[in-house]
């Protein structure tokens, strides 16, 4: 589809690369978002990261990335079921015309109960950016992360990952170069699916033009440096970005060389900017 076409009224958007590398582009709440998710390319299991592009009537919408615990059963159904029943939850209270904000923390707990129902012993990071008019603001769960990103590649947002090393990076202990090599990169301690599950609620921040928001899951973040990330997205348009940092992160899973971050592991991101483009590509 062209951008000369009319656009519809977009319905939720849910990536679960069931049937191998799944994307999409979109226009959505004033803007563009790029979605993507791929299995880890050396894993014959499902991909177990879900993601979502959710609107929340005309001028707002939610953006999700999920990732199912690596070492416990269903991780693959843990994220679809936190994804699916936020949005279901986010769709009723879109008929109430509720806060967004109570929008998603009442969606986020109805997630994990609907995880800690599968009763398997399951359980999915989870990670939300909400886009209201010109603001943004994180909802974290684990160890997926969001950012954003001007266009001369400030920082304005990012997430503190809820793991040893994410803690020690926050406090300045522990370098974010050093940090994706720590023997402990891998432990998070925050679920949902658990009983003490908490959400980190950030700050709303203001969205400037061109301003980029990236949600991703640790695929990314384990095998790219932020500052090559940053250098990716912060300009030109969301899929280039998107496919130039995608393709450093599958090159690194590949092979190690040269002391880089390598550790193969399903990738999901999102993109989001706006203003954004309105041609939506093949999904």
């Amino acid at each position: 589809m062209t951008g000369e076409e009319p656009t519809q009224q977009l319905e939720t958007l849910i990536l679960d690369g069931a049937c191998g590398p799944d994307k999409v582009e979109v226009e959505v709440a004033g803007g563009a978002a790029f979605a993507y998710t791929c299995r880890d390319p050396f894993k014959e299991t499902e991909n177990e990261d879900t993601a979502a592009v959710i609107p929340y009537g005309p001028g707002a919408a939610v953006l999700v990335v999920a990732d199912g615990a690596g070492g416990l059963p269903a991780g693959k159904r843990a994220s679809l079921t936190a994804v699916t029943t936020l949005a279901a939850s986010l769709q009723t209270a879109m008929d109430k015309t509720m806060l967004l904000r109570t929008a998603i923390l009442n969606g986020i707990e109805a997630a994990n109960e609907a995880v800690l129902g599968l009763a398997n012993g399951s359980a999915t990071t989870m990670t939300v950016v909400t886009i209201e008019g010109l603001i943004a603001r994180s909802y974290q769960i684990g160890d997926s992360e969001a950012l954003v990103v001007g266009q001369r590649g400030l920082i304005k947002l990012q997430t503190t990952a809820h793991s040893p090393t994410g803690f020690a990076v926050e406090a300045g202990f522990l370098d974010e170069r050093d940090a994706l090599h720590h023997e402990d990169r891998h432990l998070v301690s925050n679920f949902l699916g658990t009983s003490d599950m908490r959400i980190d609620v950030g700050a709303g921040v203001e969205l400037r033009p061109r301003d980029t928001v990236l949600l991703a899951s640790d695929g990314l973040t384990d095998n790219v440096h932020l500052d090559e990330t940053v250098g990716f997205i912060r300009k030109g348009r969301l899929a280039e970005s998107a496919g130039a940092v995608i393709d450093l992160a599958s090159q690194r899973m590949t092979a190690e060389k040269g002391g880089k971050p390598c550790k193969p592991d399903d990738l999901s991101l999102i993109l989001f900017r706006k203003p954004g483009s309105t041609r939506i590509i093949e999904r």
